[in-house]
Parts: C-alpha cells; sequence; structure tokens
C-alpha cells in the first residue's frame, strides 16, 4: 500500500478558532493501548491505539463522549507517542478519537513510519487531511460532511447502520470514494439485534458491501 500524505498548516480546535501554522509536536491524548484491531478492514490484527482528544462532530451514540473536549487530556509529545508504541511488538499503530483531524498529524506520522511503523487513520473525515498515512478508514456522520479530499483518499469507507435509511445515506458516500476503496457496513452497537439481520439482507443483494462487526465488543477485548 502506498501511503497518502499530505500536510496542513493550521489547527483547527475544539471551539471553532483556527490557530498559527502549529507544529503537531505536543498533542492531547485521552488514552492509549495495545490491543486487537475489531472492525473493519484489518479486524484481528495487533495495533496501537492512540486515541487523539477533541471532536466538534457530535454524534450522539458516541461511546467515547468523554474524548470530546481536547482541553480535557494531557498533552504528550512526539517522542513520548513513539516509545510507548515501541515497548510493544505490534508496528501497526491506529490514530483515532475523537476527531484526530481536528490536530495535524504530520509530525507523529513521520515519527511513527520513521521508526518502522504502519500508520492507520480513523476519521469521520470532517477536516482536511493531514499526515502520511498506509491506511484512511472513512467512517463519515451525518452531523458534519466529510470533505473531498478525504473521501479520494479514504482506502476504507465503513458506514455506521442505525436505520434502514443509512443503506442509501451509504450508497451516497460510496459513489464518491474511488472504485478501490473497500466498502463496510456495519450495525450500530446499541441497535445490532434490530438491525444486523436487515444489513446481511443488504450485503446479500448488494455484494460490493462487506459486513463488518465490532468483533472486539463481543469478545470484550479492550
Amino acid at each position: 500500500m502506498i501511503p497518502v500524505t499530505l500536510l496542513s498548516s493550521e489547527l483547527v480546535v475544539p471551539n471553532g478558532a483556527v490557530s498559527a501554522p502549529a507544529t503537531g509536536t505536543m498533542l492531547p491524548v485521552m488514552e492509549q493501548f495495545y490491543t486487537i484491531q475489531g472492525e473493519g478492514y484489518n479486524t484481528g490484527r495487533a495495533a496501537y491505539f492512540i486515541r487523539l482528544g477533541g471532536c466538534d462532530v457530535g454524534c450522539v451514540w458516541c461511546d467515547v463522549k468523554e474524548s470530546w473536549d481536547a482541553d480535557a487530556h494531557p498533552r504528550q509529545s512526539i517522542a513520548q507517542l513513539v516509545d510507548a508504541v515501541l515497548a510493544y511488538p505490534g508496528r501497526d499503530v491506529v490514530i483515532t478519537g475523537g476527531e484526530p483531524l481536528m490536530h495535524d498529524c504530520g509530525p507523529l506520522t513521520a515519527a511513527l513510519q520513521a521508526a518502522g511503523c504502519r500508520t492507520w487513520l480513523e476519521t469521520s473525515g470532517a477536516h482536511p487531511l493531514s499526515g502520511t498515512w498506509d491506511w484512511i478508514c472513512l467512517s463519515p456522520k451525518k452531523f458534519k460532511a466529510p470533505l473531498p479530499d478525504v473521501l479520494a483518499a479514504a482506502h476504507e469507507l465503513k458506514v455506521v447502520v442505525f436505520n434502514s435509511h443509512d443503506f442509501t445515506w451509504a450508497e451516497e458516500h460510496a459513489a464518491q470514494v474511488p472504485a478501490a476503496t473497500r466498502l463496510y457496513l456495519q450495525p450500530e452497537w446499541s441497535r445490532a439485534a434490530r438491525m444486523t439481520p436487515e444489513l446481511v439482507e443488504y450485503v446479500k443483494q448488494h455484494p460490493r458491501w462487506q459486513v463488518s462487526l465490532q468483533t472486539h465488543k463481543y469478545l470484550d477485548i479492550p
């Protein structure tokens, strides 16, 4: 996989203000841990997760609402984050949030890749791309539309299905990503019992899509 490289010159902060050009050398980190990727294309792979604080998308069913306030989380240096990753044998690193693209991810991804790591992004696509990525998982939200540059760069489109109307919404986004983008439909966790049968039938009728499940929740993996 050829990494996607885009660099931003500004840092968008949660209150909507824009700072002077940011170096991205200190980032708000809600949590970080070594685990198994539970969903999407890379399901089942060992990965180190770095969850950055800050999000202005505001999904009502978000299960990490405590990540929304960037100022509520301590900032760490790039060196600290890389050292933490290298303490474990896996070299796949997921940068998630919150919404990680509210920050300049360029310095972090450059340092991780220089250390021999692969960088995976999980994003709503609502902010401009920054950083160098081996895999971009775009999970768009209805509350704030993904930007064209993120749609064009997505390796994976993962749409969370809450109700039947979401299949049409998923198709609208599938029409905007490259033909090679992998397409996933994933039942929203609290609605899984109701929506999974309908989702399975939809994929059977539209086989370019695949089913994604939050396997880490079924297996009780952090």
